[in-house]
């Protein structure tokens, strides 16, 4: 009963599919031991628990990442997994579905992102979303005039055309595999920057990486290095790559996703934690 639309929400606020499917577990629970002829909206009752319990889950992570090995990215989810997270009908609703709008989410408070994911993602009333999160109409409205100042970069991160990401993407992938830095670089905005989350538990770069030169090189040295084979594959609605490695000291796959502005790449997210790839299973 309205897993996909929970899922979505606590997917959003959360960033981790995983954490996602346990807050949809709890609500579900304590929905089990509600008298349920006192719910008059059981849909608002699930949402509100489940936002709720999204918010305590967000406050202790941001105090466990205070000890997170490199940077936390969140955590890819790739195309089968993308039909059970709902709504995602508009270009809205799946730009907050995007790695680059749950990574930069990052940044905001837990009533901030819980305010803008409520709105942005489904269109909840400012009344509603006082009423979920225990404010006034006045104070939800503030707090999404805040997030989304804090999430208006002048860039359009999100809506590049399909077509033109995936071209990105593969180009992308041959020049890295052929060590061609020229053309590498020739895809890559001045200012691209590289997150890495290995997590502690694989070997990458422990902080952001920026500038085409250098990311460039980072990239031409790891495929000489390790000599992936790589597959384009759909992660969270738009192109990436997911590499596979033969290496035993190294996660049997990474996923790789890209933030692109026009004809360029502006930032890449390069997923190694094998934590948060439990789901993206090595090619046979």
């Amino acid at each position: 009963m309205h897993r996909g639309m929970l899922l979505g929400l606590a997917y959003r606020l959360l960033g981790s599919f995983a954490d996602a499917e346990d807050v949809v577990q709890a609500a579900w629970l304590r929905w089990s031991d509600t008298d349920r002829t006192v719910i008059e909206a059981p849909n608002r009752f699930l949402v509100t628990v489940v936002t709720r319990l999204s918010i305590d889950m967000m406050r202790l992570a941001h105090r466990r990442r205070e000890t997170y090995v490199g940077p936390w990215l969140p955590e890819p989810v790739h195309n089968g997994d993308m039909r059970s997270l709902e709504p995602a009908d508009t270009v809205a609703q799946r730009e907050t579905l995007s790695l680059a709008m749950l990574r930069i989410m990052q940044q905001l408070s837990a009533p901030e992102r819980a305010v803008y994911v409520l709105r942005e993602a489904f269109d909840l009333p400012y009344r509603e979303i006082g009423e979920i999160l225990g404010l006034s109409d006045a104070n939800a409205r503030q707090l999404h005039r805040r997030a989304a100042g804090h999430l208006n970069t002048g860039q359009d991160r999100f809506a590049t055309d399909p077509e033109i990401h995936r071209d990105l993407v593969e180009r992308f992938l041959f020049a890295a595999r052929t060590g061609e830095r020229d053309a590498l670089e020739g895809l890559l905005a001045r200012d691209v920057t590289l997150w890495a989350d290995g997590g502690g538990r694989a070997s990458t770069a422990l902080r952001p990486v920026t500038g085409a030169e250098r990311v460039s090189r980072l990239m031409i040295g790891a495929f000489a290095k390790r000599h992936p084979t790589g597959l384009i594959v759909q992660v969270n609605g738009q192109a990436g790559l997911l590499l596979q490695h033969d290496a035993e000291e190294v996660a049997d796959v990474n996923v790789i996703a890209f933030e692109i502005s026009g004809d360029l790449i502006t930032g890449i997210q390069w997923m190694a934690n094998p934590d948060k790839l439990t789901k993206h299973g090595p090619v046979r």
